[in-house]
């Protein structure tokens, strides 16, 4: 078959584009989302500290992550709120697992940085984090987490953080 006729043929050119999809990937470290690779992310987000405040995965898709925290007395500040440090750290995690979501076992994400607004004080049963990668770039990511208290019947968005972060090789960190 000739170039003019394989260019030609929808099957070769869709077959051609998936194959430079591909490489392009793995070249980027982008990840290919698989039940396998969903159920490492879910267990690798809750160990350490996040597991000590009792954060919980709900949700995970590629560049999305969502998270829940019931609210124990240990996070309650001193008029009665949730402290902003575990909606802080929370933010944090979660966008980050987003951004890890969308490249390879052989990355590792990092935050360089995030800033926070708190919009009211979070009281309820749980507190929700829902993140999604905003720019997906090859090294630098943005990831946005907004959090909502949730009470019986009704989520308030209580806080909003843009979080900056980069993809390193697992190799350069030891």
């Amino acid at each position: 078959m000739s170039l003019s006729e394989r260019s030609g043929d929808p099957d070769y050119r869709g077959r051609r584009n998936w194959e430079k999809r591909d490489v392009f990937q793995r070249s980027r470290g982008d990840c290919v989302m698989n039940n396998e690779r969903l159920e490492f992310l879910r267990e690798d987000y809750v160990q350490g500290f996040p597991a000590a405040i009792g954060f919980k995965v709900d949700q995970v898709a590629y560049g999305i992550f969502e998270t829940r925290l019931k609210i124990r007395p240990d996070h309650i500040q001193q008029d009665g709120f949730v402290h902003a440090g575990v909606i802080a750290t929370m933010a944090d995690h979660t966008a980050g697992y987003a951004a890890y979501t969308t490249v390879s076992e052989a990355f590792r994400i990092l935050t360089i940085e995030f800033k926070i607004n708190f919009f009211k004080p979070a009281v309820g049963r749980h507190i929700i984090c829902r993140s999604k990668v905003v720019n997906n770039g090859k090294t630098i990511k943005v990831s946005e987490s907004e959090l909502f208290s949730l009470t019986e019947d009704q989520e308030k968005l209580v806080a909003k953080a843009m979080v900056t972060l980069i993809a390193v090789a697992s190799s350069n960190l030891k």
